[in-house]
């Protein structure tokens, strides 16, 4: 071992103790001896969430029955929680709303965008890099609206802008590559060109700030599985600027965006404000799981997470850098900050069989096909020595 491998674990000791974030991690419940790097893919569970899911089930299901929809708040959680998730997001109160997918909801964002578009505009550029569902969710959406797709990296937008764009969906932070991508000077490239603006924040929301109300961003939507730790197939979030609200027309109006959803009228009337992104009976018990879970962000301040993201990672390259041989990995995420979301992806060879050791060792990242191993550091429970370990763990794997 070098002199300087042989320091590096000092150096992540010290930097974990300095951590005002470190205490944090008692509010999750992890697997002793393991470093959980896949918070990207999906958050750890918060520590509160079986509690109140037990109450959820026994006494406000099991014993209030039908009374909970008023005496216990569900029938107002998909707003109440949307006020919750709205800091992380940069947003003021009443513009976000949780329910459904992120997918159903991008399919409301989208359509809802086309239809906030200036008429006679015909082009909907798309982020070329995106997630898979976003291009076919973009596609139906277009079929739907009279509008065709144009595929555009998102650094080209602004070029690509003209007095034909509609509407702009873009993912603020790739999957694959962890590059962040600037919302801030695309969405005003946007708006000076007439265009409204979809953003993807799945891949950002609650690991660096986002700014929305701040940029002038017009619709975002985002999942809250991943960063914000609500669980698996938790609900999404639907965020409407409220410049936006009283124009908005979603393409699933359902009676929980009804103005007056018991009057059971056969006329669809929009309800004020983000209720009218909601469709139907919300899945409350995954609802309210996630409303538990952020209580774990209670007193933490989204620009802290961002400063421990970035020292993370860069603590994390550090150590990849002492601990393999050159040239058996390469770098795929930015290592500017400004360009760099909350997670490290590394290219090579046989990556699907370095992802299943490094599991077996107890480190747990993921793998993107064809030879990506994703990394994801989720500030609120990972320290320096977790990543301290995963990099030595990797040089093991490559003897």
């Amino acid at each position: 071992m070098s002199e300087r491998q042989s320091l590096l674990g000092t150096r992540a000791a010290e930097l974990d103790a300095a951590d005002d974030l470190g205490k944090l991690r008692e509010r999750f419940t992890l697997p002793d001896g393991v470093v959980y790097l896949d918070g990207n893919s999906l958050g750890a569970l918060p520590a509160g969430v079986p509690g109140r899911v037990a109450d959820v089930v026994a006494r406000e299901w099991g014993e209030l029955l039908i009374r909970s929809w008023d005496e216990s708040g569900w029938w107002t959680a998909p707003e109440r929680i949307g006020d919750r998730i709205a800091p992380l997001l940069g947003a003021a109160p009443g513009q976000v709303v949780v329910g459904d997918s992120t997918s159903v909801n991008l399919f409301k964002a989208v359509v809802g965008a086309a239809r906030l578009a200036a008429p006679g505009r015909g082009e909907l550029l798309v982020d070329a890099t995106t997630f898979p569902t976003d291009g076919y969710i973009a596609q139906s959406a277009a079929r739907m609206t009279g509008l065709r797709v144009v595929p555009v990296e998102p650094a080209a937008v602004p070029g690509a802008l003209g007095p034909d764009t509609a509407a702009v969906l873009l993912n603020h932070v790739d999957y694959r590559t962890g590059r962040l991508h600037d919302l801030p000077a695309i969405t005003a490239a946007a708006r000076a060109a007439g265009a409204v603006t979809v953003w993807d924040l799945c891949h950002s929301a609650g690991a660096l700030p986002v700014g929305l109300d701040a940029h002038g961003v017009d619709l975002a939507v985002g999942c809250t599985y991943k960063y914000l730790n609500g669980g698996p197939g938790s609900p999404a979030y639907l965020y409407i600027a409220a410049r936006h609200q009283a124009d908005f027309d979603s393409p699933l109006p359902g009676w929980n965006s009804h103005a007056e959803p018991f009057a059971m009228s056969p006329g669809f009337v929009p309800a004020d404000g983000a209720v009218r992104g909601r469709v139907g009976t919300p899945d409350i018990l995954s609802m309210l799981a996630l409303e538990a879970a952020l209580e774990a962000w209670d007193g933490v301040r989204i620009e802290d997470v961002r400063a421990k993201s970035l020292a993370l990672t860069d603590f994390f390259l550090e150590c990849v850098e002492a601990y393999l041989p050159a040239g058996r990995v390469e770098l795929v995420t930015p290592r500017a900050h400004a360009e760099r979301g909350s997670q490290i992806s590394l290219r090579t060879d046989d990556a699907a069989a370095v992802m299943r050791e490094l599991v077996a060792r107890g480190v747990v990242g993921d793998f993107r096909h064809p030879d990506v191993l994703r990394f994801g550091f989720t500030p609120l429970y990972v320290g320096f020595a977790d990543a301290e370990r995963a990099a030595r763990t990797l040089g093991h794997v490559y003897g």
